[in-house]
């Protein structure tokens, strides 16, 4: 049972890792729409605690959502089947790309997929963005950091170190601040 728990964990991240073009945030829908949606794994609630950490741990969102995902669902190895499905692709991809891209970058067909590709991440992106906003508690304090964040990031150039952070310290200071009132 464990044996499949986990080749199941490793292929379902690796078809995520290899089917999904643009890093992390465009993995997102696709994470949740396996882990969350089919496999059941986690709730709704979950994915967006586990992006939040993931985005605020060193490393890439997408190995670090696998691990954070494996280890709730199958332990330590879970978190291995699960990190090394999501990497193994994209390393492979990698190698390939790396062969041949050279060869054929000067081919208007060549960059025309590519600029497809990126729209494509764009539009993973915004949906990315679009299923985490939709489970979020939201009320009038979350809007202001949320906005606080985009002009420290965007406008402000801020680190985003930085800004995580702040929004952290800023959400803490919000439920202690609740806390005192009741």
């Amino acid at each position: 049972m464990e044996g499949r728990l986990l080749s199941d964990l490793f292929l379902t991240f690796a078809k995520v890792g290899a089917f999904t073009f643009g890093g992390g945030y465009a993995m997102i829908p696709l994470i949740q729409r396996e882990v969350v949606d089919q496999k059941k794994w986690i709730s709704n609630e979950d994915i967006l605690d586990v992006i939040a950490i993931a985005e605020s741990t060193p490393g890439p969102i997408a190995i670090n959502s696998a691990t954070f995902i494996g280890k709730k669902v199958a332990g330590t190895k879970g978190a291995v089947a699960a990190t090394a499905g999501v990497v193994l692709p994209s390393f492979l991809i990698i190698i390939a790309v790396s062969f041949v891209l050279e060869a054929f970058q000067h081919i208007k067909a060549v960059r025309y997929a590519f600029w497809g590709i990126r729209a494509g991440v764009l539009a993973l992106i915004l949906k990315a963005l679009w299923s985490m906003f939709s489970v979020c508690n939201k009320n009038g304090v979350s809007y202001a950091v949320m906005a606080l964040a985009f002009l420290l990031v965007s406008v402000l150039k801020l680190s985003v170190i930085l800004v995580i952070v702040i929004c952290a310290l800023l959400g803490i200071l919000y439920t202690q601040g609740k806390k005192v009132r009741r």
